[in-house]
């Protein structure tokens, strides 16, 4: 028991058991577990609803998930231990906070491909066995994630997260757009991490990041799928609403992840990184990428652009510390009315920013992206 009493006296994190961490508190910033419209997806994928859907690029896609290029890649060491270990103080408590959020999020695609996988079993088997392997990939990031919080004496309970955790409901096409969007940016929060690190070893705390090279394919690999996937719809991809959605998904998980590492530069300092730099970094590649499948995206390359985010960034911390306060609720709520103002103008500035058309409306075979 003295290991969970430390935990929750010295980092501040309460368990459910010895070893079990509670989750951390949901709040918009945190990573969601999704459901959709299943129904409507398997309408979607039928063959006799849609007899021209790219079954041929569907069945090369298959191939590539079924080979299993990481199959013997997530294989742990004695060093993982013993690296934890020397991790004490401040940033022990960020590199689990790190493993949480991760974790979740790559449980969070499990459980959403899983059941597409099951769902659409009859409708269209390949689509449906593409989305089971990547719930494999998915189980198999989160499993390695938890089993490197259990170095830091903790762990998730992930069968109690399935069961209690809320699940926001998406239609399929913003399932489309969000999950598109989560792979490709974590194809480059990945490997952008891990090239730092080849070039800086001696930030290299944890042997979690050196998997992250291989491991950032597997997000690539989902990211072209959902690609693949949004092209089969152009009824997502070819009006004016397609392109104000595209705006408003590519805006949201950019701030997302911009406040949320900024409430964390702790960690990104603890390997010898800029927050801002990396963020805007993995933003800006994010972008590009993006911009070769939707409609309009963002221009992430103005100053302007950044000059919004930056305020999101001193509007949130306000936030924050209007939350720690003592002041009674009443109070609390007075206070925030004003930032909570401040906030929609900052977003609103940015989603009416310049923006940059792009994507391919009439799917002609696009450049080869190079991993």
């Amino acid at each position: 028991m003295a290991t969970a009493t430390v935990t929750e006296q010295e980092l501040g994190f309460k368990t459910m058991r010895r070893g079990i961490k509670e989750a951390a508190e949901e709040n918009v910033l945190t990573p969601r577990f999704y459901t959709t419209d299943f129904d409507e997806m398997e309408q979607m994928f039928s063959l006799d609803n849609n007899p021209n859907l790219p079954m041929e690029e569907f069945d090369a896609m298959l191939k590539e998930f079924k080979t299993d290029y990481n199959q013997t890649h997530f294989v742990r060491n004695e060093t993982f231990k013993k690296a934890a270990d020397s991790i004490q103080g401040p940033a022990r408590k960020i590199f689990i906070e790190f493993l949480e959020r991760s974790c979740t999020a790559e449980f969070s695609g499990f459980l959403l491909y899983k059941e597409l996988g099951r769902r659409l079993k009859k409708t269209n088997p390949v689509v449906a066995e593409i989305f089971t392997l990547m719930s494999r990939d998915e189980a198999r990031h989160a499993g390695f994630l938890n089993k490197a919080m259990s170095d830091f004496n903790l762990a998730l309970d992930l069968g109690f997260l399935t069961k209690n955790r809320k699940y926001t409901f998406f239609k399929p096409q913003f399932i489309f757009y969000a999950t598109y969007l989560s792979e490709k940016i974590g194809y480059w929060r990945y490997i952008s991490i891990y090239r730092h690190l080849q070039r800086n070893p001696d930030n290299q705390l944890y042997p979690l990041f050196e998997y992250f090279e291989n491991w950032c394919q597997d997000e690539n690999r989902h990211g072209d799928f959902f690609s693949a996937m949004l092209k089969s719809q152009p009824q997502f991809l070819d009006d004016w609403k397609a392109k104000l959605w595209s705006r408003f998904f590519c805006l949201s998980v950019y701030v997302t992840m911009y406040l949320n590492d900024h409430q964390r530069s702790a960690f990104y300092e603890s390997l010898g990184l800029d927050t801002t730099q990396f963020n805007r970094h993995v933003i800006i590649e994010t972008n590009k990428t993006t911009a070769r499948v939707f409609p309009e995206v963002p221009d992430c390359e103005t100053p302007e652009f950044w000059e919004h985010m930056e305020k999101l960034i001193v509007l949130n911390q306000k936030l924050i510390d209007i939350g720690k306060s003592d002041a009674a609720a009443p109070l609390k709520a007075l206070q925030k009315a004003p930032v909570l103002a401040g906030f929609a103008g900052e977003l609103l500035a940015l989603f009416n920013g310049k923006t940059m058309d792009c994507g391919s409306y009439d799917f002609e075979a696009e450049a080869a992206v190079v991993y």
